[in-house]
């Protein structure tokens, strides 16, 4: 063969090869993320994502539960028309690998070292059946209390440690004509208080019992008759306009000095955040009482697509999602903490450097709870079972005692 026919070949083949390799990687993003913070932060990703040579179609859809967002979700996948990146969380992960929906990102896992960057627990979460299946993009932190300070002083308060301080500190700010709960009216937004107040009330392994094993016995509980008597007091600290409210609107009632106290997971700080306000000056951070942590992690899902360039985006962004850049300049943005371990914390605040210090506590003494508002502790049909009581009891008349034994009745019809 003459060197002339070999240098063609050689050409050819570099040809062929560049147009396998150089793809142009592809992704249709699915989020919920639509808040001043929540936007600012999945703008980072896309941003990364596009310096990278890739082409992002976003795919937002409010709603600050994701309940809209999976209603959307399964309209696409029925259409057999998925988007190739969806945000999901916990057990719904699973829920959908059963349905043979979701790509494998083992190679991209395996070559990155996800299982060696992963707390075990987070590991597990993003795994079907021992492959990961999932990419996580940060752990919230969901029982934070946030608080004005100046309405406090006025007061005369303090970030209470337990509920009983709370209650005394409520009632202060209530006879001075202060609101002392932000709160948006909706049913996530009442189980994230739920969460908050069954663990301060009940105790982690009380926590554990209700709301991830569904012992009918804790549900039915005087001690979950307690839980519901706070609820109650928790209701009549909230404003007559409460209801409907997204969080974020919530969270703006704080800065604003119409409320005292929100009780939120710690995206509430990706607003305060965007606002150019700092923790300790305008606003204040403390856990729920309770001595535990309760958690929520975001993730995203790769689902089955057809064509090159799709496949080369999913695998670019599950790349992109867990290298230290992104966990770093993501969760400044969003409030919360890096779930890859070993990430330089030194640009956070000390909201965030307090919550990965007790993450680190909990997952040693075995503290750490997975949310059940935000559907991390069980599957869809029971938190959403759970979590009518809850929301029914908060925006009726019904009595402590009727919210435990419906909490009962809830999940044997669901089983």
């Amino acid at each position: 063969m003459s060197l002339k026919k070999i240098l063609i070949g050689a050409a050819l083949a570099t040809s062929l090869m560049a147009g396998t390799v150089a793809a142009e990687p592809k992704v249709e993003v699915l989020h919920w993320w639509t808040s001043g913070g929540e936007a600012a932060a999945v703008k980072v990703l896309m941003d990364e994502f596009t310096a990278n040579g890739g082409t992002w179609t976003d795919m937002p859809v409010a709603g600050g539960g994701g309940e809209a967002a999976m209603t959307a979700l399964r309209a696409r996948v029925l259409s057999g028309n998925a988007p190739s990146a969806v945000q999901i969380q916990g057990p719904a992960i699973q829920e959908w690998h059963e349905e043979d929906a979701l790509s494998d990102l083992s190679d991209v896992a395996s070559a990155e070292g996800w299982d060696a960057l992963l707390p075990e627990a987070i590991a597990k979460i993003q795994k079907c059946e021992g492959k990961f299946c999932a990419v996580p993009v940060n752990i919230h932190r969901v029982d934070w209390m946030w608080a004005n300070p100046a309405l406090l002083a006025k007061a005369g308060v303090s970030m209470p440690q337990t509920w009983a301080e709370f209650n005394d500190a409520a009632d202060k700010l209530k006879a001075m004509g202060i609101t002392p709960l932000g709160h948006g009216g909706q049913p996530w937004q009442d189980a994230t208080i739920f969460d908050a107040v069954v663990l301060g009330i009940g105790g982690v392994e009380f926590y554990k019992k209700a709301l991830m094993d569904l012992d009918l016995d804790a549900l039915g509980s005087d001690t979950m008759v307690a839980v519901f008597d706070q609820m109650r007091k928790m209701r009549g600290y909230v404003d007559d306009n409460f209801a409907g409210r997204d969080w974020n609107l919530a969270t703006a009632m704080i800065m604003n000095g119409e409320a005292a106290f929100q009780i939120m997971g710690d995206w509430a700080k990706g607003e305060f955040t965007n606002a150019n306000k700092t923790p300790g000056n305008d606003y204040l951070c403390a856990p729920t009482p309770g001595g535990a942590f309760i958690y929520n992690v975001d993730s995203f899902t790769m689902f089955k697509v057809d064509g090159d360039d799709k496949k080369a985006g999913q695998k670019l962004l599950a790349k992109l999602i867990m290298g230290e850049k992104f966990q770093t300049a993501f969760n400044l943005s969003k409030g919360s903490i890096p779930a890859r371990l070993g990430t330089d914390l030194s640009a956070f605040d000390y909201c965030s450097r307090r919550s990965s210090y007790d993450l680190n506590i909990a997952a040693s003494n075995g503290s750490l709870v997975p949310s059940h508002a935000h559907g991390m502790a069980v599957r869809g049909v029971f938190s959403g079972a759970v979590t009518d009581v809850v929301t029914n009891h908060f925006n009726s008349d019904m009595s402590s005692q009727d919210a435990a034994k419906a909490l009962v009745a809830a999940i044997k019809n669901a089983e």
